[in-house]
């Protein structure tokens, strides 16, 4: 009890603020007992699926956070969460449909609760955009935990060795995606495929300015340190984070309207699925459940880059959410499944990881 309360206490009243405006919503907008507590449901229903999609998202934010400051690890927690929600909830479906229509933030606020079916429309047709801006980012975070030959902790391990060499090509990843990208360009059409390029090209920059900002940070606190001067780091892991998260929820996000079309009942079921993968986040690193399960960092990398190609093949083809979270489940399972065993055959062993996803 004393562990909920302590990791999931903030995310249980916020569940329940959330609850209660949906609530009033609810009998606002319907009139109805029946009309809120279906709309209730629904909420609940998407809070559970965000959850339970984003297991991953929450491993690998850990392994990430495990390295910042505890200061940067609260602000996380709590001002990211209003990007989060606020950000990527609110404002990023509003910036679509006021982009895609030529509407300003206050028609493309309306649209939203007037004419859910036609917001819904012009959300859905910006995926091609999405699903090569995301996926690119996601892959790429994916491909540069397993590009790196100085990982010596391998889950499959010839599979992980053999990218590892790669390591000492550079940019290997980086050419890697580009091909991915151009390769399923080649099934879109044209308008489509030049979409998808931009996207997927933005989404590959984005995240080199990510990394080139984390180092230059990184840099400065480093001749902080070597002054003398007292340095709380975690800036560049804290902006890594947030990006990192906002590539996670694009499909989220798309994949809502499956449910409902309305932007309030979307925006409050999800938004408790944020913040309860930002508890789980911080609960895996105060536990030390990365040290202590060898594997369960590679699993998780294994899921994004599952997730950055299914993002990226979206583009032509369509994949319910329901397969993109099984095949997260099941190599997180597997990975954690295989650190137990491990930890089962050798007791003494001193676990450790392979380092941070982010320098």
């Amino acid at each position: 009890m004393d562990t909920l309360k302590r990791f999931y206490g903030f995310s249980l009243i916020f569940t329940l603020i959330c609850l209660g405006l949906g609530a009033w919503y609810g009998l606002a907008s319907t009139g109805t007992v029946s009309g809120t507590a279906q709309i209730l449901w629904i909420i609940v229903v998407l809070s559970v699926l965000e959850i339970s999609l984003s297991f991953d998202n929450a491993v690998v934010n850990a392994s990430v956070l495990k390295d910042m400051d505890h200061v940067w690890q609260k602000r996380f927690l709590t001002w990211g969460i209003l990007f989060a929600v606020f950000g990527m909830r609110i404002v990023f479906p509003l910036a679509i449909v006021a982009i895609a229509a030529g509407l300003g933030p206050v028609e493309a606020m309306n649209l939203s609760l007037n004419d859910p079916l036609e917001y819904e429309r012009i959300v859905s047709s910006a995926h091609v955009g999405i699903a090569g801006f995301g996926g690119a980012f996601l892959a790429m975070v994916g491909l540069k935990f397993f590009f790196d030959g100085e990982k010596d902790i391998h889950w499959i391990g010839s599979v992980e060795r053999f990218l590892g060499r790669f390591s000492a090509l550079p940019a290997a990843e980086i050419a890697l995606l580009l091909l991915s990208l151009w390769g399923i360009s080649l099934l879109l059409s044209d308008a489509d495929a030049l979409t998808f390029l931009i996207a997927g090209i933005l989404g590959l920059v984005t995240f080199i300015a990510v990394e080139g900002v984390s180092t230059l940070l990184e840099l400065h606190e480093e001749k902080q340190r070597l002054a003398g001067a007292a340095v709380r780091s975690g800036l560049g892991g804290f902006l890594y984070l947030n990006i990192l998260d906002a590539s996670f929820s694009f499909d989220g996000v798309i994949g809502a309207f499956a449910l409902s079309n309305n932007m309030i009942v979307i925006a409050l079921g999800l938004s408790i699925g944020a913040l309860f993968v930002r508890s789980m986040t911080i609960h895996l690193v105060e536990k030390g459940t990365l040290a202590e399960y060898r594997y369960l960092e590679h699993g998780a990398f294994w899921a994004i880059i599952v997730l950055g190609a299914i993002m990226l093949l979206s583009a032509k083809f369509h994949i319910p959410e329901t397969i993109t979270g099984l095949i997260g489940a099941i190599l997180i399972g597997l990975s954690l499944w295989w650190s137990m065993r491990f930890k089962k055959r050798h007791p003494d062993h001193d676990a450790h990881i392979a380092g941070p996803a982010a320098d």
